[in-house]
């Protein structure tokens, strides 16, 4: 190991995925190792195909309302690792970063020298967030797994204040299976038993899984849909909503996004809030007007995120995803009037012909633009705009590197177009990084 080293070269370093990650039993091995911190918090646990950065993201600015500290784990970054913890909807300092990062390394040695596996890189970073949010005595911690549920890392903690599962859509079939079914079966893993898990119940499939799961743990279960809440109206910015309360009555709010989809997952959040017993289990209540004020003030990156004026980020990467997104989009263009313009790019491991032809098929199309991701993974241009030409009969070009295809798309963007940029959370990180450094805005 190299000791001069800085936290985020060394974390480059770790495979991301290893032939010999550390087993269940081995990674609570090293939480006993660290004190076992996780058994001390008031965890809600969160899994899904998608939308589970959003939900935590939801979740954390409402609990923030009540004055409580809350540190947040989710994946992936878009830019730098740092982003992967919060405290308060901030990412944790690079000091607290930098001691937890040494903390986790001199751990890691400690357990090679027993015979243990060194962590993967995501089993890595959640021992990192034990640490902090241990350390800087956070009061609720809000865990997102990484892949899957019943395997994943973050698995190991034994008694949550409630699990989460949202949205399920094919995704990463060759690790969790290639049916909805079986997808669904590794996410319910999360489920304890005698803890509540809400979830969204959108797809009958995934629902009578989650639902079976969960009697046969004793669980009980709060299954989410959309009879649940009904959009009254649209803003600039957001839109309006009632949500159902558990007394009966309705409760009107202001999600801030003119995505259909994220007022799923706000009241997806609002129920898991209603199902955790915070009251009971901590003394905390949440008021009616610091709900709607947190879920007014929610802010997730890279989700139907305007950045600049009619351009749109959204991270989908999935068939479910981009079907989601196709909706909202295709909606903002007939409410504002306007046609489409689109920059895209994939990594070669997703459906990309699949999501390439929803998005031909759904949008108002003119332009679009395709470009290659700097990653190993990354389809590459060739590919993208054959299937895009194959798919659409707009023109289509091909750029070579993300920041050219950016600046290009910038140039010439008119009044009579909305820009949207989908297809990978990869794509949404580079654009923002392209953004920064041309200082845009």
């Amino acid at each position: 190991m190299k000791n001069d080293e800085t936290a985020e070269e060394y974390l480059g370093r770790i495979p991301m995925w290893t032939r010999k990650k550390n087993s269940l039993e081995d990674i609570r091995k090293f939480l006993c190792e660290m004190g076992e911190p996780d058994e001390e918090m008031k965890i809600i646990h969160v899994a899904g195909t998608n939308g589970k950065g959003s939900v935590c993201a939801f979740l954390q600015s409402v609990i923030r309302k009540t004055g409580c500290r809350v540190g947040t784990f989710t994946s992936p970054h878009l830019i730098e690792t740092r982003e992967r913890f919060c405290i308060n909807g901030e990412m944790v300092s690079e000091k607290v970063f930098e001691e937890s990062y040494q903390t986790i390394r001199m751990l890691s040695e400690n357990m090679m020298e027993k015979g243990y596996c060194h962590p993967s890189y995501f089993e890595f970073l959640f021992y990192m967030a034990m640490d902090m949010f241990h350390k800087t005595e956070v009061d609720i911690v809000i865990l997102e797994t990484g892949l899957g549920g019943r395997l994943d890392t973050t698995n190991v903690i034994k008694s949550p204040l409630v699990s989460v599962i949202t949205s399920i859509s094919l995704d990463h079939t060759e690790y969790l299976g290639d049916t909805i079914e079986k997808i669904a079966w590794e996410k319910a893993g999360i489920i304890k038993k005698g803890v509540t898990v809400v979830f969204d119940g959108t797809n009958g499939q995934a629902s009578q899984v989650i639902r079976s799961r969960a009697k046969e743990l004793g669980s009980s279960f709060c299954e989410v849909d959309r009879l649940g809440y009904e959009i009254t109206g649209y803003e600039d910015k957001g839109c309006k909503a009632r949500f159902l309360k558990a007394e009966g009555d309705f409760m009107e709010v202001t999600v801030p996004t003119v995505a259909e989809y994220q007022v799923m997952n706000a009241f997806l959040s609002f129920k898991a809030l209603e199902a955790a017993g915070l009251k009971e289990v901590m003394g905390l209540e949440i008021s009616e007007e610091q709900v709607k004020e947190g879920i007014a003030g929610m802010y997730w990156p890279g989700r139907m995120e305007e950045v600049l004026p009619g351009v749109y980020l959204d991270g989908a990467h999935n068939p479910g995803g981009i079907q989601a997104f196709t909706k909202a989009a295709a909606g903002l263009c007939e409410t504002r009037k306007k046609r489409a313009d689109l920059l895209f790019s994939s990594v070669s491991d997703k459906d990309h012909d699949k999501m390439i032809k929803e998005i031909a098929g759904e949008l108002p199309l003119d332009h679009v633009v395709v470009a290659h991701i700097h990653s190993e993974r990354g389809l590459e241009t060739d590919v993208l705009l054959k299937e895009f030409q194959n798919a659409c009969g707009c023109s289509v070009e091909g750029f070579q590197t993300v920041e050219e295809a950016v600046l290009y798309m910038l140039h010439k963007r008119d009044e009579g177009h909305l820009l949207f940029c989908v297809g990978s959370l990869y794509l949404m990180g580079e654009i923002k990084a392209v953004l920064r450094r041309n200082s845009i805005p």
